[in-house]
């Protein structure tokens, strides 16, 4: 029967990681859940289109997730048989086993009720979510299955470019993993603290959103269109720019921005180029790629063209350009902004060394979807007290408005309230217990329940000790390094939406460094337009935002792709052999499981940090 799987695989284009155990976890799984080793592949491929895999291979460490795919569709098809039928949860047998009233039990949607006034107490920190379930830490008798996972902080994927140099970080004890939020964990010298400084000016917490116009997209197109004709111009490379419209028998230069012919998906057939008011009053030609031997473009990217068009009607390319000169990230700040950033981080000799910068850096969801016990944050923030960075870098949601909970409004608190006690109480906490020398940077997500629903997003309205928050996106600059973020899943949208040919005679090109390398040629952190359904641009909401002006050292992206850590290299003579370091941390929660995080040292430069991906 092991031969019949790994003969279905191959047959649905799977390779298989580690063979033999990968076969012998399938074999278990067909007769526990009696599935012919096809009926069992398909179910594979439905979980693979789901989970948005990157690589057709089967892998060891997805086994566990699949697992718990089969498990949904099995309870599933049972509610389907028997409508009757009343699945237990552990959250009813708790109930049960503490003799709770039954007029807890009722899960219907109730007003929310900021009752915490009355429900708190010296022994009480925070409110209960679950009647006798503590939101601030489970009660011992209550096993979740994030509590029985397994390879606690194991090592994913690690890059060391500087093995000889010691990092002064205590190593794990793993023995002493378990019960975390609960023992004693020994104080660990931190490093001296980080400056910190925000780049840039978007949304203010209270803006006023939704008053998008036509004229407010157009104008920001026009203005990338030109930004990048200027750029090209500049460089000495290339000549001034075109109206590709007009029928002209000699080659020419144009510049617009990629655009479908129609509401589908983009293909070769269906490819036009848009160029500036300024040059064809915004319209478009179709746009031949036959004569490229490679290239890569998507929907709202701003490339230039080097070709012909005989007819007026179809531009014909030889060349294309989409990637322009980009300034080394060495702006200054505006010095009364940064003075006042300042004034809560003193020049003492607390201060750390400039350029090198430990961080932790992990993205949400920081609960998992059968709770709001938001183990997965206590875990984090444990581990970082035994490792302790200078900064701690949390990307929301925070309260995702995916969680299944929050979309049946079944938790009888209001958004903020969870946010108050869960997240920033757990913050100040670790910043009490770690001292002075720790700083906390949190970045929303358009998923946060509690925040504005736009994009770009203003930051959480917050004023904490040594806990600050940025926009969404944003860069912000710690002891001279240069980070840039964005939680928006842009790395999936453009991967959607993307079509690309390779060069048949060129070496291997890496498709997740292709597809962040687009946010850097485009200098912005959302180059797609139309955006995704689920994206509420706002073009009222001060644009510039959206712009990364400069090659950051550090770029966070995260992204349900798989994790990765990429360094990019910019050789090129357009942009001065600039190199950044692209990290998605992946998600720090995945269903009812743990994900990953990461731990970056960096010293000095791209050429010298060490990073690793970790396992929750």
């Amino acid at each position: 029967m092991k031969e019949e799987i790994k003969s279905e695989f191959k047959k649905a284009g799977f390779d298989l990681d580690e063979e033999e155990e990968i076969l012998s976890k399938c074999l278990t799984f067909c007769i526990n859940y009696s599935l012919t080793p096809s009926d069992l592949v398909s179910s594979w491929e439905v979980y693979y289109l789901n989970r948005q895999l990157n690589e057709p291979t089967v892998e060891n460490a997805e086994m566990e997730g699949f697992l718990i795919h089969l498990q949904n569709i099995t309870k599933e098809d049972i509610i389907k048989e028997e409508t009757g039928l009343h699945l237990y949860s552990i959250k009813d047998v708790e109930m049960i086993l503490n003799n709770v009233d039954d007029d807890i039990k009722d899960d219907t949607p109730s007003t929310p009720t900021n009752h915490h006034q009355n429900v708190y107490s010296p022994t009480h920190d925070t409110p209960s979510l679950y009647g006798n379930v503590l939101a601030s830490g489970k009660p011992a008798n209550l096993v979740t299955p994030f509590s029985k996972r397994k390879d606690r902080f194991a090592v994913k994927f690690s890059i060391n470019t500087m093995p000889d140099v010691e990092n002064g970080r205590q190593e794990l004890n793993h023995e002493n993993a378990e019960n975390d939020e609960y023992s004693i964990v020994t104080r660990v010298q931190t490093r001296k603290r980080c400056s910190l400084v925000f780049h840039g000016s978007g949304p203010k917490p209270g803006c006023r959103f939704m008053y998008d116009r036509t004229e407010d997209r157009i104008n920001a197109i026009e203005s990338r269109i030109r930004k990048h004709a200027r750029a090209l111009v500049a460089s000495g490379l290339y000549e001034e720019p075109t109206d590709p419209t007009v029928a002209s028998p000699r080659s020419i230069f144009a510049v617009g921005m990629i655009c479908c012919d129609g509401e589908g998906r983009l293909n070769e057939k269906s490819v036009m180029l848009q160029s500036s008011i300024e040059h064809s009053g915004g319209e478009c030609v179709r746009l031949d790629l036959q004569r490229l031997s490679h290239f890569s473009v998507f929907p709202g990217q701003v490339v230039g063209i080097g070709g012909h068009n005989p007819s007026g009607h179809c531009l014909v390319a030889s060349k294309l350009v989409d990637c322009v000169p980009t300034p080394v990230a060495n702006e200054d700040f505006n010095p009364s902004k940064k003075l006042a950033i300042d004034k809560e981080n003193p020049p003492t000799d607390l201060l750390c060394n400039q350029r090198e910068l430990s961080m932790i850096i992990a993205a949400g969801p920081f609960t998992t979807t059968d709770n709001l016990l938001f183990e997965p944050l206590v875990e984090l923030l444990a581990y970082a007290k035994r490792r302790p960075p200078q900064l701690l870098v949390l990307l929301g949601p925070f309260i995702d408005s995916e969680h299944p909970d929050i979309k049946k409004g079944t938790v009888d608190m209001v958004f903020n309230d969870i946010f108050r006690f869960e997240v920033l109480k757990k913050l100040e906490d670790y910043v009490e217990c770690m001292g002075s020398a720790v700083r906390v940077l949190l970045v929303p997500s358009i998923r946060d329940a509690n925040h504005d629903f736009v994009f770009p997003q203003p930051a959480f309205d917050i004023s904490l000790p040594q806990i600050s928050s940025l926009t969404n996106p944003g860069i912000f600059e710690a002891n001279e390094v240069k980070v840039g973020c964005c939680t928006l899943d842009v790395l999936k949208q453009i991967s959607g939406e993307e079509i690309s040919r390779i060069a048949a005679d060129g070496k291997p090109i890496d498709r997740l460094s292709r597809l962040t390398n687009h946010i850097l040629n485009q200098q912005s952190f959302y180059p797609l337009y139309p955006p995704a359904e689920s994206v509420p641009l706002d073009f009222s909401l001060t644009p510039e935002t959206l712009q990364l002006s400069l090659v950051p050292d550090v770029l966070i992206l995260p992204s349900d792709i798989k994790y990765f850590v990429k360094v990019l290299n910019k050789e090129s003579d357009e942009i001065n052999g600039m190199k950044c370091i692209a990290v998605n941390p992946g998600r720090l929660a995945k269903g009812e499981g743990g994900g990953t995080f990461v731990e970056l040292d960096y010293s000095g430069g791209p050429d010298k940090f060490n990073v690793s991906i970790m396992g929750i």
